[in-house]
């Protein structure tokens, strides 16, 4: 199968080239000690103003009580819609790290993170989704079913998965986002200033995405096989190198938000990273079965996202002052 990455126009000095959004690491300030700094910039405004401010939320949202239970990481005691909120507070500051990061210590926009043109492909982002979404239900929902089907159960809380369906979609999208913007695009774009060799520039997201997760439940009830095949593997070695094929971080961002949002509303394993009132409850994580099917997902997802779909047209190249 050969791919064609969507590309933009290359920094000043080759000008003549396309440029991916890989190249974008050169435009702005781009010393690598700068790359050292957006990290501290990031780490600062994340866990430390994040850290600062999330239990400060806590008590607003719940008083005294639940600033107790957010200091002993107790998010049960939210209730599934605030456990899921508590847990994923800490990303809105993250975001901002990163926005701050490459705007003031990089000098050049953030959507370089994601490509080299004018403007994002949300079509592009969309079709990730799509891409990735599909198999998830069939592997995730319906081929988990047929194997383990006394581990499912139906949400009949209506109520308050109604009132979940929106704050999931809204953090949900920050979380996934967040994630790519940092591994996909920050560390490839610093990565890259040591060596533009493609395998490398794949191997280090996805194994420093891999060593992030290690704490998961999920990690620890299935071993080795989850971290290498659910962690390294997918999303990790995959969608890095869909980026860097593609030339832009859309198709990521988007399969991202559909992996993360279908295991949130659809299909919610008990004693999982993620607790929340989904559809459908597995109560027991198979890992060996989570491993395998990977190996079913990842090819009817290239298939989806570059034989179902087709590229857009390019658009205008980044302009000169984003350089």
């Amino acid at each position: 199968m050969k791919f064609k990455a969507i590309k933009g126009h290359q920094r000043s000095g080759t000008e003549g080239k396309d440029a991916t959004y890989v190249d974008a690491a050169g435009w702005g300030k781009y010393r690598w000690w700068r790359y050292l700094l957006g990290l501290v910039v990031i780490f600062f405004v994340g866990l430390v103003v994040g850290g600062i401010a999330t239990p400060r939320i806590a008590f607003l949202l719940g008083g005294q009580e639940a600033l107790a239970a957010f200091s002993r990481l107790d998010y049960a005691a939210f209730g599934p819609v605030g456990s899921f909120v508590a847990v994923r507070a800490i990303f809105p500051f993250f975001l901002a790290g990163i926005l701050l990061a490459v705007t003031l210590v990089h000098r050049r926009h953030p959507r370089t993170l994601i490509t080299a043109r004018e403007r994002i492909s949300w079509r592009r982002v969309g079709h990730g989704f799509v891409a990735w979404f599909v198999p998830f239900c069939l592997v995730a929902g319906l081929g988990q079913y047929l194997f383990y089907p006394d581990t499912f159960s139906f949400n009949f809380d209506l109520a308050t998965f109604a009132l979940f369906v929106p704050l999931a979609i809204v953090f949900t999208a920050i979380q996934t986002t967040t994630e790519e913007l940092f591994f996909r695009g920050y560390i490839v774009q610093g990565a890259s200033l040591v060596w533009t060799n493609r395998v490398f520039l794949a191997l280090v997201p996805a194994t420093i995405f891999a060593l992030a997760h290690l704490l998961n439940p999920e990690a620890s009830a299935g071993g080795w096989l989850t971290v290498f095949f659910n962690y390294f593997l997918v999303p990790g070695l995959l969608w890095t190198a869909v980026s860097l094929i593609d030339g832009t971080t859309e198709l990521a961002i988007g399969a991202h938000f559909a992996n993360n949002i279908g295991g949130v509303l659809l299909f919610n394993v008990v004693g999982s990273a993620v607790n929340a009132p989904a559809l459908f409850t597995i109560s027991k994580f198979h890992a060996t079965y989570a491993a395998l099917s990977m190996l079913v997902a990842v090819p009817v997802f290239l298939a989806i996202a570059y034989k179902v779909f087709k590229r857009d047209k390019a658009f205008a190249p980044v302009s000169q002052s984003d350089r």
